[in-house]
């Protein structure tokens, strides 16, 4: 396999997950509206501390979405030597990693998604790379290696057919060792 394979942003799918993202604010608000006595009159201290916390962090997250629609590069690039990919913080995080560290790829099933997980040797080549906090979710200390997860939900392409290209680059990087 000499050539690379570029993998964009689905728009459909970015559209369908923002929309969802978007109801869940537009509920979380109502909630918040209905906890502060708006409805009713009555305050609910607990209830609205918790719904407001929920909303914000829902709010950021969906800006930060719609400000990462203006990226049109790659979600996920795949060659002879090495892959990358922005599809997950800890993958965006991680950068270019090397087929030849690889020792697995799975799938797994992660809430709603299903990740394509790589498994790499040589984690503290890798370390200066990761902040502590994706480092700690990454590093395995029993097998003393790490886990970069990519997922499919942005891409046009489901989650099978994203392991079975992740297979089929590492498989041919390891016949052209």
């Amino acid at each position: 396999m000499d050539q690379e394979t570029n993998l964009y942003r689905n728009r459909s799918k970015t559209a369908k997950l923002l929309s969802m993202s978007g109801v869940i604010c537009i509920v979380l608000l109502l909630i918040l509206l209905y906890c502060i006595g708006l409805f009713d009159g009555e305050l609910k201290v607990k209830p609205a501390v918790f719904s407001g916390g929920a909303l914000l962090i829902m709010l950021i997250l969906l800006v930060s979405s719609l400000l990462n629609l203006r990226d049109k590069s790659a979600q996920i690039t795949l060659n002879k030597s090495h892959f990358s990919g922005k599809t997950t913080p800890l993958a965006k995080a991680f950068g270019i990693g090397n087929w030849h560290d690889v020792t697995g790829i799975n799938l797994q099933k992660v809430g709603g998604d299903t990740l394509v997980v790589v498994t790499l040797d040589n984690a503290p080549n890798y370390k200066d790379r990761l902040p502590s906090l994706l480092w700690k979710m990454a590093y395995e200390a029993a097998s003393q290696q790490l886990n970069i997860m990519y997922s499919a939900s942005v891409i046009a392409i489901e989650p099978n057919e994203l392991y079975d290209l992740f297979i089929t680059y590492w498989q041919s990087s390891k016949e052209s060792r």
